[in-house]
């Protein structure tokens, strides 16, 4: 490994950054521009401690944005701070080329040929029209040889020049990112039209869904080469990680369906004497565990952080908070002692300023003077969760951990 990749390699870990919500930096995702690459990680999120476990996360964080980032999903474009016609690239395209090279190598046509002999895939349509047949005693036809296929490798096909030249072209962009086992750099070189129109030739010929996808991810690699004016400069990301946030706690905890716990609201209009019903309150999420709930609100807030209370859910959620809570024990029949609520904001379980090593702690509770306080839902309890164990765990989050939360809820209102 020679050239610019070595010297990349040495500035992997220097090349990433953990947010901390200060002065607007609120960046989550890849960067690039004159200085560099870097990666931002969102708030609480802590750094493993060699290379290969912050590849894999780099990989991890990728993957959170392209499910959950909708709005921009799959888009790395250039920096709009730089004065930059904004560009597209999608950014799963190149990670599918990358994938795909060191799962199969590079692309390469197989061409089949057709041969008289006995070892190969047997053509009977023309083994039966060109090859004598011998009949047994028993009548049965059999054949001394065959029509067989022999399929070949050509190497000199314009279809692997082109997935060559993507392979370098992932690799230059993001491929160090990832991984040690950088190809050696070439120069190759295409025509970039006839390549797309090749491309977009074998997309639509092949009904294989593992070259479909390589050609897809291809062909959107040379569209967006096509319209880059400045491909030094780029971003994939998103300055609104607070959605992912909720949408992460969602799928770790929440239940598919909770639109029994929406409390509605609607207006009854005197000129027409009709009702005009409003938007309901949504909460992020409803946790059902053991035959107790637990109504989560998700905070992507810096107290996880700094321990500043300033930090901390402010009055309005704990107000919504507290109805959520009074919806469900007044119209869906849940015991006080069965219904708990909880804000859910993330820190670093490994360095933090609370004293607490798991993936989740107990850091206070929330109340509202308007409530005595005497039922559970009353005292909103204030949880951080690690966020690095979230992000690792969203898809299935194992029932120890639903456990370890719930209990950490709870533990309050232990005598």
């Amino acid at each position: 490994m020679k050239g610019r990749f070595m010297e990349k390699e040495s500035y992997l870990r220097s090349s990433c950054v953990v947010n901390n919500g200060e002065n607007g930096s609120r960046f989550v995702g890849i960067r690039a521009d004159s200085r560099g690459t870097k990666v931002y990680f969102p708030l609480g999120y802590h750094l493993p401690s060699n290379d290969g476990d912050l590849r894999r996360d780099i990989i991890q964080l990728i993957r959170v944005l392209l499910e959950f980032n909708k709005v921009d999903r799959g888009i790395l474009a250039v920096d709009k701070n730089n004065n930059i016609s904004q560009v597209e690239l999608p950014i799963g395209a190149y990670l599918e080329i990358i994938t795909h090279y060191f799962e199969n190598g590079y692309y390469r046509e197989k061409v089949s040929r057709l041969k008289t002999g006995n070892h190969g895939n047997i053509d009977w349509n023309r083994t039966i029209k060109n090859q004598k047949v011998i009949i047994q005693s028993n009548q049965s036809p059999i054949y001394s040889e065959y029509t067989v296929c022999e399929s070949r490798v050509s190497i000199d096909e314009e279809i692997t020049k082109i997935n060559a030249y993507c392979v370098q072209e992932s690799f230059k962009k993001i491929g160090w990112l990832f991984t040690t086992s950088i190809p050696t750099p070439q120069n190759y070189q295409i025509n970039r039209n006839q390549a797309i129109m090749l491309v977009r030739r074998k997309l639509e010929m092949t009904n294989n869904d593992t070259k479909k996808r390589l050609f897809k991810s291809m062909l959107d690699m040379l569209n967006y080469l096509d319209n880059s004016c400045h491909e030094g400069y780029f971003y994939f990301g998103t300055d609104s990680f607070e959605y992912i946030w909720e949408r992460l706690i969602d799928r770790a905890f929440g239940i598919k369906d909770k639109r029994g716990y929406f409390p509605r609201t609607k207006w009854l209009i005197n000129s027409n004497n009709q009702w005009q019903v409003k938007s309901p309150l949504e909460p992020d999420s409803v946790m059902v565990f053991n035959g107790k709930t637990y109504i989560l609100d998700s905070k992507y807030y810096r107290y996880g952080l700094s321990a500043n209370p300033s930090h901390l859910p402010d009055s309005s959620s704990i107000n919504k908070q507290v109805t959520y809570g009074e919806y469900v024990f007044n119209n869906m029949a849940v015991p006080n002692e069965k219904l708990f609520n909880a804000f859910l904001m993330p820190y670093n379980s490994v360095n933090n300023k609370f004293g607490i090593c798991g993936p989740f702690g107990n850091i206070g509770m929330a109340t509202a003077d308007w409530k005595d306080g005497l039922l559970n839902y009353e005292r909103i309890q204030g949880i951080v969760i690690d966020t690095r164990y979230l992000m690792n765990h969203y898809r299935r989050m194992p029932k120890e951990g639903i456990f370890a939360l719930a209990s950490i809820i709870e533990e309050s209102f232990k005598d």
